[in-house]
Order: C-alpha cells, then structure tokens, then sequence
C-alpha cells in the first residue's frame, strides 16, 4: 500500500493578463530613493549567529523546518546515484529510445543541482540503455494524477518485478521508473514522487521513494528536478485551487523550482539550500532588534563554477561565499527572508532583479503555502509573455528602493551596490 500526502502535479502555463492590478492589493510602504551608484567595499557582511532564526522541523508532509534533518530522505550533501529504469507495454510498441528520453532529463537536471548547490552535490543518472517489458498493458493501471492507490501499487509491484533481475537497487540512491511515453495508457499529469508507508524491497534495500515518470517527448522543463526535490524533501510551493481551475503560482511564481518548473527564476531559495546543507551557518544572518543592521547580500546563484548571465546581468566573479540569506523570526514557527535574486546561474531569465522576500512557515504542509512571496510591487505586473505568474514577477525590491513587509512593521532598503555585483542593504525589524 502507498501513501501519497498530497499530490505533486505538473503546473500549466498561464494566459496573458494585463499589466495594471487592482488599487485592493495588499498594503504596502515603498518608496523610491534616489541613489543608483554602485557601491565599493567587500562583498562580506557583519557577522551575525544563525541559530536564533532557525525554524524547527515540524510534523508537517516536507516541513520547512531546518534544525534537524529528516533522515528518511537521502540529503544531497554528496554525490547520489540514480537508476532511470525504462518501462514498456505489450499495448504499445516505443517510439523513442532510452537514449533519446534520458537527454530529455540530462544533463539538464544535474546541470540545475550542481549550479543550485555550488557545486556541492552532484546527482549521477545511471540509465538503462534498453526497455524492460511490464507484464500488463498500459491501460490495466488507470494511470492518472490522482492516481488510485492500488493500481499505483500494482504499477510499482510489477515495475520493480520486471526490472529486478536486470537491476542491483542496492546500488542507488533515486530510482526513476521511466514509461514508454507513448503507450495508450500513460497519462503525462501523473508524474509524481509515490511515497511509501510500507517500503518496497529488492536486492536487500528498503525502496521508500519511487519517481514515476509519465512525460512526453519532449517533456516539461526541469520537471525530473523538481520531482527530485520532492526526494530531498523539498514541499509543493504552489496552490492547488480545490475546483482545479485558477491560478496556481499565486504563493511563490517564478521564484522557485518546486512552485514551477516554468518559472523564469527557478533557483531553490536560499531557504532550501540552507536546509539541504548547501548553504554554511555563516552566510546566514540573523536579524534581531529594532535595528538597523546593514549588510551585504551576495546574489543568490552566484558561486563557484555558476555560469555568469550576459553583458546585462550583474558581475558574479569573486562572489560565492558570503552571506546569501537574511532571516528576521516572527514567530514559534515563522520567519521572513531576504535575498538578493539576478541573471546568474539557473536564474538566467530573471524578469526583474533586487530584493526579494519571502515568509516562511515551518508547520504548514508541501501544498499549503510554506513560503509564500511578497510583493514589493502589488499595483503592478511583469514580463507577461513568458512569466508563470506575472503579479509575482516584479517583486523584488529594487536598487534605490524601500519596503515596508505588511503586518510585520519590518523595513528594508536596498542601498546601493558593490564592484562585485552584490546588493548593500538595510533591515530594520522594528518598523
């Protein structure tokens, strides 16, 4: 029997919308500045203690929650192997090859881990170079997004059947069951992570966690990372409408890899990498009293080995071990987070560069908005040709601007920047 908490699903693309919002958002303090100059000095920061912003882990499905690791998920602190296991049908005869659907997923999703954690974690795809044949055809398993717990089980019985005298799990640490995308039966919605109350077994390893992988040819980008960050224990940044229809990037947009796979920055929050041991307690600081506290914060993709965006993207060179993430606790199990966010790394396509900030909630559930992004500027929209949720898209704060976090009375203003590329700023968490 498998259990599922909530389902993880592909998010679609939205429709263009106008650029002006409603005068009803929520309120807000901003104001312009007038400097604009780059600032010189070092891109390091006062030295501040973490701990006191560090959210405990909670029972929350994925909590956010980062003072002990949950060690019923493989933490991508060191290099992971992962098996992609290639499924058929005897309803269907493939169309493509195993070759052809591991280049839709690599190097693409190593590409993105190894860029969001500085070179700190490598995922290693270990594909097959054949098909195994399951013993049904693909319509026996009624395959679908909200997939019936039995035929899912039947699905992974027979999946882990088929392959096991031709694979040694043992070995691995991710296992990827790949279907034939063509066949009657399979259904491109229901790629998930399937989690396990009672975990399969082979080759004397307990198997906890499957991915399942039901995507065309060729599939949704970056879904094969986003579902491994379900592996890691990363939750479902986006919101669910109950009836289906809506929007579903309202928590989050483009500013993060599990809100969607589309997004236009869709580097994990510095929240995450933080929590996945990618980011040291020293680039962390921790804002406490009325302030207020200057610092410098590093852009967030950058570090050693990312790539640098073009001409027009800040500089990156130099920077990579600095501070990354502010963090000003509100609450038992809440806290508000600042960084700085521009065209470096896998934050390429950025709309709009600056600030950005985020709440986070350690006891609210994968789907049930742990962070949600708040809008610098709610009167406004941004780049909505291309942006998941374009009222999100602008909502950095600005170079020469300032913001005042509704309902929490914390302020920040972003000064200026330094020669390197990083952002000056000041936090004042008593309004």
């Amino acid at each position: 029997m498998s259990r599922e908490p909530l389902p993880e699903v592909h998010v679609p693309r939205k429709f263009p919308r106008p650029r002006l919002r409603s005068t009803a958002a929520v309120f807000t303090t901003m104001t312009a500045l007038a400097a604009t100059s780059l600032v010189t000095g070092p891109s390091v920061a006062e030295p501040f203690s973490a701990a006191p912003c560090t959210l405990q882990r909670t029972d929350a499905h994925h909590s956010e929650g980062l003072d002990t690791w949950n060690a019923a998920y493989p933490r991508p602190a060191r290099s992971l192997d992962a098996v992609m296991v290639f499924l058929s049908f005897p309803d269907s005869v493939p169309r493509t090859t195993p070759a052809e659907l591991t280049a839709d997923h690599f190097p693409a999703t190593s590409d993105f881990f190894q860029h969001a954690s500085y070179g700190r974690f490598e995922l290693r795809p270990h594909p097959l170079r054949q098909w195994i044949r399951m013993p049904r055809p693909s319509t026996s398993y009624a395959i679908q997004r909200d997939w019936n717990a039995a035929h899912r089980s039947a699905y992974l019985r027979d999946a882990l059947a088929a392959a096991d005298g031709q694979v040694d799990f043992s070995r691995y640490d991710i296992v990827y069951f790949v279907a034939d995308p063509d066949a009657p039966g399979v259904d491109s919605d229901a790629t998930k992570v399937v989690n396990l109350d009672t975990p399969l077994r082979a080759d004397g390893t307990d198997i906890r966690r499957v991915v399942t992988v039901f995507e065309q040819h060729p599939p949704d980008r970056l879904v094969l990372a986003h579902e491994t960050g379900h592996v890691f224990d990363l939750p479902d940044l986006y919101h669910r409408p109950m009836d289906g229809k809506g929007d579903w990037d309202t928590y989050v947009g483009d500013w993060d890899l599990m809100g969607s796979q589309f997004g236009l920055a869709p580097d994990l929050f510095a929240w995450h990498k933080w929590k996945l041991g990618w980011l040291e307690s020293r680039q962390v600081a921790c804002v406490q009293g009325a302030g207020p506290t200057r610092l410098t914060l590093e852009p967030l993709g950058a570090g050693p080995g990312v790539p640098v965006a073009g001409a027009a993207g800040a500089p990156a060179f130099g920077l990579g071990r600095g501070t990354k993430l502010a963090v000003v606790r509100t609450g038992v199990d809440s806290a508000l987070a600042f960084e700085a966010r521009g065209p470096v790394g896998n934050d390429a396509a950025v709309c709009r560069q600056g600030v950005l900030v985020y709440r986070v909630h350690s006891g609210a559930a994968s789907g049930g908005g742990p962070v949600q992004v708040i809008d610098a500027h709610p009167r406004t929209e941004a780049c909505w040709e291309n942006s998941v949720y374009p009222a999100l898209a602008d909502a950095p704060v600005g170079l020469g601007e300032s913001f005042t976090v509704p309902g929490e009375g914390v302020r920040v203003e972003v000064e200026g920047r330094t020669t390197s590329g990083a952002w000056t700023v000041k936090i004042s968490a008593g309004g």
